[in-house]
């Protein structure tokens, strides 16, 4: 989702003019801090996002299957879903940091090959942070196969980072986005120092200096408080909307790309969207007029439909 300080759920914002950062030495990610005891404000914010996810899950949401016979879909439907998701921002004409959110209409990706490192905070436990490595390199290797672009885990010269941290490494988390993305707003790096308990979890994402239109470096944080479930989410969310779907749409169903909860993991929807994102008859800094019609002819060509 684009940025929202008054909305709960996983929240991005995408400075498009933000510069480009200066190359690190190849090999440069630095160890995570030595796991240390959670403090009782990290307790207290663990045991609020658990009683969330329990009223999700009473609720019904957080699917995990995918969706089934109850959410069909047609070619149609996933092209409206794409046009909503793929070229605009919730946050049309906001600024932050003097960048102003995706709102330009304009379709982004990634040109180059995408390559995730996952750093923890000093709170999250040995335990946790072996779990959710794991589950964040299957994740890169599933999408890597639904886009066809090279996406891959790495601990050398990463060009999107996974924060999991908590309420305890606000000043750790801070100062390394400061490192990773230079040209960053007050408001957004305030928001990584401080993630308010209303939000699921962040992400910025900013363009390289050569194209407004395509990604350079993406930087998310994933409270390390959630409960495995929404932490789990939170990646697949997140790391998605990092590769050029940033906003969210309630017509969008089944979909983690929609405010309501009811799907917690990628959906079958959800990679229909990511593959016609990165099939090669769309470029990035199409309009939605321009890349329509190609995208009407990949929809019904990936739902068995071709004209």
């Amino acid at each position: 989702m684009v940025i929202a300080l008054a909305l709960a759920g996983c929240e991005t914002t995408s400075p498009r003019t933000s510069p480009v950062p200066p190359a690190r030495p190849v090999g440069y990610v630095p160890a995570s801090p030595a796991p240390v005891p959670a403090s009782s404000a990290s307790q207290a914010r663990a045991l609020h996002y658990q009683k969330v996810q329990d009223g999700l899950l009473t609720r019904g949401l957080l699917r995990t299957d995918g969706g089934g016979p109850d959410t069909p879909f047609s070619p149609d439907e996933l092209v409206r879903a794409f046009e909503t998701i793929a070229f605009y921002g919730e946050y049309s004409g906001t600024t932050f940091g003097g960048a102003r959110a995706l709102d330009s209409g304009t379709l982004s990706r990634w040109s180059a090959p995408v390559r995730i490192a996952v750093e923890f905070g000093a709170s999250v436990p040995a335990e946790q942070r072996s779990r959710d490595s794991a589950s964040i390199s299957a994740y890169a290797s599933r999408l890597a196969r639904v886009t066809g672009h090279s996406i891959a885990t790495t601990r050398n010269a990463p060009n999107f980072t996974v924060f999991v941290a908590g309420v305890d490494d606000g000043d750790y988390v801070a100062a390394r986005v400061q490192q990773l993305i230079p040209g960053i707003g007050a408001q957004e790096l305030a928001l990584f120092r401080d993630i308010p308990s209303a939000f699921y979890c962040l992400l910025v994402a900013a363009p390289s200096a050569r194209d407004p239109n395509t990604y350079a470096r993406a930087v998310a944080l994933i409270p390390a408080e959630h409960p495995d479930l929404m932490r789990q989410s939170c990646f697949h969310e997140e790391i998605a909307q990092g590769l050029g779907l940033p906003n969210d749409s309630p017509a969008a169903r089944p979909s983690i790309f929609n405010d309501d909860d009811e799907f917690a993991l990628l959906t079958n929807h959800d990679e229909l969207l990511l593959r016609m994102l990165y099939d090669p008859r769309l470029k990035p800094g199409m309009t939605a007029p321009e890349a329509l019609p190609a995208a009407r002819i990949i929809a019904r060509e990936l739902m068995g439909q071709v004209l």
